[in-house]
């Protein structure tokens, strides 16, 4: 007799199965990843992958690895990518990538199988409420309602996923109209052209032009597109003319940095820091970048980290930023820069003296490949990296949009099955990384081309600070049990090579340079230590 869950190529009345539509659907909609862990519910979905070799499957041993690398493919590749996964635990596995991924307005299709639709009634034990799940993560939820609905309600997912600013999709499928057969009639349906992002009128842009032409202090929030070379340089034109101080949203979705662009920094993550940056401003210029809020409440420090009455919105991240930026600067009769070839950094004359943050900062800014992506996780090294990497060949800085831990090791994976071509660094925090080290194990199997450089202090710096700023003491045995990792100590090269990825450890600034350069020649995954 035929399990009719695994007998899943084919519906017994012959034709295209629920399932096999589904993946024709993304597959014609441009989708080419599906990063993958299913269960029972999603055994159709899985023989449909092997019928339609358009979406390529990777597997990943923990959900929140498959939702971040999806986030890290969409921000490279700038489509979606589609995730695979079983039923609602298995989605609240992932949410909290999910989270960062709806921060970074990443078009992810998420695919969640359900029960059989007449199995649901009886309450099995993997039974949930996947949509009140999906729903605070996703920008569209919906459920499939038969097998001959399954091309039209893929479409609409998909194309969902894919309007501008981008909130993700996420589509429910019963199992059993994973199965069925679907009519012919009902097996076509194709998404919609993406849709483009919104111009911005000119009556924005003439007001914004005689704000700025008061001669007052202004800074520009850059976010979304405005980080791109041309966002870039549009802003530059505009700071040249009206004296403009340039900063990126605190954490971008994608920064391109170095190789001649302006040496514009994350606006400060602490809000008293940020305050003094932005104060005296008149004007504060959103261009696709949200208004600055302090990332936790602090007693006598206001949220709105923005001077009162300096907020002026340019563009939405979903908006035409790059063309508002540039109708701004032509309106300002900002002359168009020219620009010579950077010079490339002095990669002779590193720190050879023991590790820390700074060095860190400088030895990978020496080194970095052009081209390279590089995902910044954890504050202990990303913050210098990211200062430092002004004047670093080009490459793309990829950080952690929605502050949910574990989003750096998968957004690397993810980028790097984007673009192939390109060196991944993944500049992680030890604490972070295992929120979701088996991302290790995919890069291993996928022989995807990121080294993974872990801050190995030993300790969650982050809380330590925390702590200090509420007015404790870090000498108190539960402040040290909570935060502190050395006791037992993580073992990172017995970690890599359990998940089949080449290690070494660095204590010293020409140790890490001459690992990091040993890494940059092998290829393929590998990871570093570096001990603070």
């Amino acid at each position: 007799m035929t399990d009719p869950i695994t007998d899943t190529t084919m519906n017994r009345g012959g034709g295209k199965t629920g399932a096999q539509v589904l993946v024709e659907a993304v597959a014609a909609g441009g989708v080419e990843v599906c990063f993958a862990n299913p269960g029972t519910t999603e055994m159709p979905l899985v023989a449909a992958l092997d019928a339609v070799p358009a979406v390529r499957p990777v597997l990943g041993l923990f959900e929140g690895v498959c939702t971040g690398a999806a986030d890290g493919y969409a921000r490279i590749a700038g489509k979606p990518a589609m995730t695979l996964l079983h039923l609602g635990p298995g989605f609240a596995n992932g949410a909290a990538n999910l989270h960062n991924a709806r921060r970074a307005h990443s078009p992810i299709l998420n695919v969640v199988g359900d029960h059989a639709s007449w199995h649901l009634p009886y309450d099995a034990p993997l039974t949930s409420d996947i949509v009140s799940l999906a729903t605070p993560v996703s920008g569209w939820v919906g459920t499939v309602g038969s097998a001959d609905d399954m091309s039209r309600t893929t479409a609409e997912a998909l194309t969902a996923a894919r309007t501008p600013p981008g909130h993700g999709a996420t589509l429910i499928v019963p199992v059993d109209f994973q199965q069925e057969a679907v009519t012919e009639t009902h097996a076509g349906a194709s998404p919609r052209p993406a849709p483009q992002p919104a111009p911005v009128g000119a009556d924005v842009v003439e007001r914004l032009a005689k704000r700025l032409s008061g001669g007052s202090r202004t800074v520009f929030l850059l976010g979304a597109q405005a980080l791109t070379e041309p966002g870039q340089r549009a802003a530059e034109r505009i700071a040249a003319v009206a004296g403009a101080t340039l900063y990126s949203e605190t954490f971008p979705a994608t920064a391109e940095r170095g190789g001649g662009l302006p040496g514009l920094d994350r606006l400060p993550y602490f809000p008293e820091t940020a305050i003094k940056a932005l104060a005296g401003a008149r004007t504060v210029v959103l261009a696709g970048a949200l208004e600055p809020v302090s990332y936790f409440g602090y007693e006598g420090i206001p949220s709105l980290l923005a001077p009162p009455g300096s907020v002026e919105v340019l563009a939405a991240p979903g908006d035409d930023v790059v063309q508002a930026l540039e109708d701004l600067a032509d309106a300002l009769g900002a002359p168009v820069l020219t620009h010579g070839r950077a010079a490339a950094p002095d990669g002779a004359h590193l720190p050879e003296g023991p590790l820390t943050p700074g060095t860190v900062g400088r030895i990978v800014t020496a080194l970095l490949p052009e081209g390279a992506i590089v995902s910044v996780e954890g504050g202990t090294c990303g913050y210098p990296f990211f200062t430092a990497s002004a004047d670093a060949l080009r490459h793309t800085a990829l950080t952690n949009t929605g502050g949910a831990i574990g989003q750096g090791l998968p957004a690397a994976l993810g980028a790097a099955i984007a673009a192939p071509e390109r060196q991944v660094i993944a500049l992680q925090s030890d604490g972070s990384a295992q929120y979701t080290i088996q991302a290790l194990w995919t890069m291993a199997r996928e022989q995807t081309s990121v080294i993974t450089l872990i801050a190995s202090n030993r300790k969650y710096s982050i809380l330590q600070t925390e702590l200090t700023r509420h007015g404790a003491s870090l000498a108190g045995p539960a402040s040290t049990a909570l935060t502190s990792l050395d006791d037992p100590a993580l073992n990172w090269m017995g970690l890599a090579h359990g998940y089949g990825v080449p290690a070494e450890r660095a204590e010293t600034g020409g140790e890490l340079a001459r690992a990091l350069r040993r890494a940059l020649a092998a290829g393929g995954p590998r990871l570093i230590e570096m001990a603070l």
